[in-house]
């Protein structure tokens, strides 16, 4: 892929040929700079010095001579590259818009705001850390523990990393994390989750 302000645009000149004069009328200057003859010859170009491509790329219009239903319908092909299109979602079905639809789990349209994230912050002191090292938030229940837990273990373990050193000390520090939130998920009183009246 040529870079910006390659040599793209600038015919290439071979040893022992003349350079290609510029296309306008009396002009001696070399003709290194593409311009499109017409609308209808886009990739047939003049060739201009520097001088003469900022004069024609002034009075280029690509729309000159065209009826506004012309241009209509060319800036419409041109949305599409070209090419046809077609109606989104169930070949253009008016579908009915379900609630499902117009969720707004953030609240961002609701005056209603949505409760807070729990994160490892709320947990008891001696738990924060061991729950920084599994990626869980407080509360927790036995199940997410163990999902987790699982996760993390097919994650690092010395089979699946290839005997990595990082991931075996990794999968050490979650496996004592574990056990630890574990226990005191044993002896602490569970939250009660909030009940949506």
């Amino acid at each position: 892929m040529a870079r910006r302000g390659s040599s793209l645009h600038r015919p290439t000149v071979t040893a022992g040929s003349a350079p290609r004069l510029c296309d306008a009328p009396g002009c001696e200057a070399v003709g290194e700079f593409r311009a499109p003859r017409d609308r209808s010859r886009i990739r047939d170009y003049y060739h201009f010095c520097l001088e003469h491509v900022r004069a024609y790329n002034e009075a280029w219009d690509f729309y000159r001579g065209m009826s506004p239903e012309e241009i209509e319908k060319n800036l419409k092909e041109d949305t599409g590259w070209q090419r046809p299109t077609w109606p989104l979602g169930r070949l253009g079905q008016k579908a009915r818009v379900g609630p499902e639809v117009l969720r707004d789990p953030l609240g961002l349209f609701s005056d209603v705001k949505p409760t807070p994230k729990k994160t490892a912050r709320d947990a008891p002191p001696e738990l924060r850390a061991a729950l920084d090292v599994m990626g869980l938030g407080w509360p927790i229940d036995e199940d997410g523990l163990r999902a987790r837990y699982k996760e993390l273990a097919k994650r690092y373990h010395p089979d699946v990393t290839g005997g990595d050193k990082s991931a075996e000390d990794r999968l050490k520090d979650i496996n004592r994390a574990y056990s630890l939130i574990r226990k005191r998920l044993a002896t602490l009183p569970q939250p009660q989750p909030s009940q949506a009246a």
